[in-house]
């Protein structure tokens, strides 16, 4: 034997080192995916509130001449500077003069729990109080409605509607005040 060949056998082998991989980048990337997801899905929940509509008791829609529904009835509208005008019945046939309240509990607030409570009493029936007709005009703001509609809710009113339409009667209200 060749001692060449006895010292390449005692010679000892480079150890081959296993790569080493960072996944320190990969897991940054999932838990920014993660976050991203639970962020969209949240935002992409619809944002709704109740909306009680008028039922009047008889037929489709509604009908002022139907039953005793335009007693029941109070028109809001909402105009500039936090004001609302407020009739009760027919503004062509109304109840009592209108109004100009403002928002809160000494305004429009008290007004729709008192006239609650007098619809109530005068029908005998919890479950057919005050109709609410809200109105706002162009020159209201966004946040004058919700805060109507959250009058809505703190008075207890079960049935209102928002519209669009004004009749010139009304369009002549809003121009006086």
């Amino acid at each position: 034997m060749d001692t060449k060949d006895f010292n390449n056998l005692n010679k000892p082998r480079s150890k081959k080192l296993r790569p080493r991989i960072d996944l320190t980048a990969m897991v940054n990337i999932s838990f920014l995916l993660i976050i991203f997801y639970m962020v969209s899905v949240e935002l992409s929940k619809p944002k709704i509130m109740d909306l009680g509509l008028p039922d009047t008791g008889c037929g489709d829609g509604f009908n002022y001449g139907c039953g005793n529904s335009f007693y029941r009835t109070i028109t809001l509208l909402l105009d500039e500077n936090n004001k609302i005008i407020s009739y009760r019945g027919l503004l062509e046939v109304p109840e009592e003069k209108s109004k100009t309240l403002g928002f809160g509990k000494d305004g429009i607030r008290n007004e729709l729990l008192k006239q609650n409570e007098r619809i109530i009493k005068q029908f005998g029936n919890r479950d057919r109080g005050l109709i609410v007709l809200i109105k706002p005009s162009k020159k209201s703001n966004f946040g004058n409605l919700v805060s109507i509609l959250d009058e809505m809710a703190i008075t207890n009113i079960q049935t209102y509607a928002i519209v669009n339409d004004f009749t010139p009667e009304e369009s002549n209200l809003l121009a006086i005040n």
